[in-house]
């Protein structure tokens, strides 16, 4: 029998304090993670993550107390895990994953890389990285009560981009609070703004300017002084939005003041903020009343609720929906709270127009209350026990990757319920790499469909290029025959081309261009089909692509080992994409998990759903070894009480 070390044999536990792990992201997973490696024997660690601690993190991120709010996470992280482990050796860095300094190089430093990440971006760029250094990567997600955990490895297994992913329903606190660029954000501060002012007041809920924002103030001193300027002696000292409201009795034009033009002024001190994003426009009460017309204009036609108002419209619908929101808290005993209810026509009526105003402010195309409603929900809180199981299975398959055992590696599920089997934990055995993945197979090739008249260089680059295929800088050269240079990484060499045309330069239907991400060690063949019949606001359409708002099939196979998290849209810092309506209106908000130098958890939500509802697909049980088919799940998301409209967070 071999010697033991702990409950790890001999060899094991040698090669657990001898070799290097990376982890990226110190935030809900990350702590747990972090915690489990030094208690299960890791003695070389680094952890990477550019976000710093907030107020709402301490609910949940154990290794953070309110004297470290403002305080870069990672170092944090590090000096209370080595409280559990002085031994151990830890490097922290508080900074992007993406950061070029991070190159194939330092990969390769690493026996094993684990992801406790909160967004699409940094995950597909961790993904490349580690298929190009041939490193071992686990991802994992977590989102409510559900989670999942995946191994990755080259040539064995699928990357985490081989299956196609559902539309990004995740986003960090700072894009609710700051750099809403899309109307599902002003959608969710909207619904934040609700509970601060007549329902359950919670910090994951803010919705005044986020002053520790990583992205508005890159000097860690500076993000920690501006966070710990209200405080003292870790005593958080913050006025209540509801006390506020209560003091002016609900005053809709005092209240419309302070969200809509007070605090658009404060975020626009925030300079940087507004250097390659278009900055906000203040409103304010009294000019729009001065200014009103008698009649409201309305956009569209038909029903009441397909309709969109005006801003002054929204003006009056917001004060009418205040009105009658305080007089419903009146009404109630003293201390009594609303609670949301998409159904209740003030509470609607409220974040509709709340919402409105927000996405005009931010230079959006306003919604109609029918498009609002169909992408409101209510909010479930993350969930700790979530994350520190999930970052069990993580150091579980982690060992396994270490004993050189991947076969017996797993994507294990938790889901909300037990299966028919009684399990919470449902692992399937991991699948073979795709033949159509854009991203590991031997020779990535994509058709894009696109109009060569209409599309110009820069929306290649950041629309197709970044967002899309999940480049960080890319390089572009057309196959013309004389090797013209499209992009260049380069700064300055190429923005002269950023506003022209592709057909400016000779790109029509058949053309094909080389896009190269150095950083990542990434080409990618890029065939262009000009067409002009793209649907109404779509741009470009890749062939093979399954359409965003299409529903998923129930049960498809690959839903079942595929992992569903992250975010399709977050190449830029604080960006992220429509909900779509394939996942009953699941949102997943995360308020406050590290934003690897772009933009959520996952949807994880559809992933557990998928891998425990009823599929003919046959799995491996990780525990008897036989393949079992996992039977139709009637019981699995409970009734439709329950899991109606949810926004889970992490």
């Amino acid at each position: 029998m071999a010697p033991l070390v702990g409950s790890l044999r001999k060899e094991l536990a040698d090669s657990l304090s001898a070799c290097r792990v990376l982890v990226v992201g110190a935030g809900g997973i990350g702590c747990e993670l972090l915690k489990n490696l030094v208690l299960t024997g890791f003695k070389n660690i680094e952890v990477i993550d550019l976000d710093t601690i907030d107020v709402s993190n301490l609910n949940r991120q154990f290794l953070f107390q309110k004297k470290h709010v403002g305080k870069s996470k990672s170092q944090v992280a590090k000096e209370s895990v080595l409280q559990f482990c002085p031994t151990a050796n830890i490097t922290a860095y508080h900074d992007s994953i993406m950061n070029p300094d991070y190159n194939v190089e330092f990969f390769r430093n690493f026996m094993l890389v684990m992801n406790a990440l909160d967004n699409r971006a940094a995950r597909n760029h961790v993904n490349r990285m580690c298929l190009a250094a041939d490193i071992p990567l686990i991802e994992s997600g977590t989102a409510g009560y559900l989670g999942q955990v995946t191994v990755i490895k080259k040539g064995l297994t699928e990357c985490y981009e081989c299956q196609p992913k559902p539309t990004q329903k995740t986003f960090p606190g700072c894009t609710i609070r700051n750099t809403p660029s899309e109307p599902i954000h002003c959608i969710v501060w909207a619904k934040y703004l609700f509970n601060q002012l007549f329902g359950e007041e919670d910090a994951d809920q803010e919705v005044s300017p986020d002053t520790a924002d990583p992205e508005a103030a890159w000097n860690p001193e500076e993000t920690e002084a501006r966070a710990t300027a209200s405080e003292k002696d870790g005593d958080i000292k913050r006025v209540s939005t509801k006390e506020w409201a209560r003091s002016t009795n609900y005053n809709a034009a005092k209240l419309f003041n302070k969200l809509f033009k007070d605090d658009i002024m404060y975020l626009l001190t925030m300079d940087k903020l507004w250097k390659k994003r278009k900055a906000p426009l203040p409103l304010d009460w009294q000019q729009l009343e001065n200014h009103a017309c008698p009649q409201v204009e309305v956009q569209g036609s038909g029903l009441k609720d397909q309709q969109v108002l005006g801003v002054w419209g929204y003006c009056q619908l917001f004060q009418h929906s205040v009105e009658t929101l305080r007089s419903q808290l009146k009404e109630k005993e003293q201390g009594a709270e609303l609670v949301w209810d998409k159904d209740d026509p003030a509470a609607m009526d409220f974040v509709t127009a709340a919402a409105n105003l927000r996405m005009h402010i931010f230079s959006m195309n306003m919604k109609s209350r029918f498009d609002i409603k169909s992408m409101a929900g209510n909010i479930i809180p993350a969930i700790a026990t979530t994350n520190a199981i999930i970052a069990g299975l993580i150091v579980m398959e982690g060992l396994k990757v270490l004993s050189g055992e991947l076969e017996s590696c797993r994507t294990i599920f938790l889901n909300k319920r037990p299966n028919l089997r009684k399990k919470l934990l449902v692992p399937c055995v991991l699948d073979k790499p795709s033949t159509n993945c854009y991203v590991c197979v031997s020779k990535p090739e994509v058709t894009v469909k696109l109009n060569v008249h209409k599309t110009t260089v820069l929306s290649l680059q950041d629309k197709i290029l970044k967002e899309k295929f999940g480049m960080v800088a890319p390089d572009v050269q057309i196959e013309d025959g004389k090797g013209t240079i499209l992009i260049s990484s380069e700064e300055g060499e190429t923005e002269a081309n950023n506003g022209k045309f592709l057909s400016d330069f000779g790109i029509r239907n058949g053309s094909r261009f080389q896009a190269d991400d150095f950083l990542q060690d990434y080409t990618l063949l890029i065939n262009v089909i000009h067409t002009e019949e793209l649907e109404k606001d779509v741009e470009f359409e890749v062939v093979g692509d399954a359409p965003d708002k299409a529903p998923p099939a129930p049960a498809k196979p690959d839903e079942a080992n595929s992992i569903t998290n992250g975010n399709k849209d977050s190449a830029q810092p604080s960006t992220s994409s429509k909900a779509p309506a394939e996942t009953d209106d699941v949102m997943i908000v995360d308020s406050d998990e590290e934003e690897q130098g772009a933009s959520s958890s996952s949807s994880a939500a559809a992933a557990a759903a998928a891998a425990s509802s009823g599929t003919k697909r046959k799995h491996q049980d990780a525990e008897t070894g036989e393949a079992s088919i996992k039977r139709p799940r009637t019981d699995q998301l409970g009734s439709a009480d329950d899991d109606d409209d949810i926004i889970a967070l992490d």
